[in-house]
């Protein structure tokens, strides 16, 4: 399992994207959100390589933000621990951000306005 050193920053935010800061971590979090629990759903929901995805998910482990629930049957999931699900609101702002500023033009070409 990967390991992980937390950032010595001072900065709560310098920290905490040591372990959220990239692009597919972020994703990974949205895919828990939407109900993806197993290593083979975040594959196929993600353009992401099994090697990059093994990767993130284990740093998110170990930094507490997921937790390893041993398999029932062949696989075991990947659950979002409490820590991993105070992340919600900073995902949902990130959509609504991204909504609001980067497919803004697109809505109003699409409405005859832009």
């Amino acid at each position: 399992m990967k390991s992980f050193t937390p950032s010595r920053s001072p900065c709560p935010i310098g920290r905490a994207s040591r372990i959220v800061g990239d692009r597919w971590a972020l994703l990974i979090l949205r895919e828990a959100f939407l109900g993806a629990e197993r290593f083979e759903q975040f594959l196929d929901r993600l353009d992401i390589s099994r090697a990059a995805l093994t990767s993130r998910l284990g740093i998110l482990v170990a930094a507490g933000v997921f937790e390893r629930v041993p398999p029932e049957g062949k696989r075991a999931a990947y659950r979002l621990t409490d820590a991993g699900r105070d992340l919600r609101p900073t995902i949902e702002a990130l959509r609504a951000w991204g909504d609001a500023w980067l497919f803004a033009e697109e809505a109003r070409a699409s409405k005859g306005t832009g």
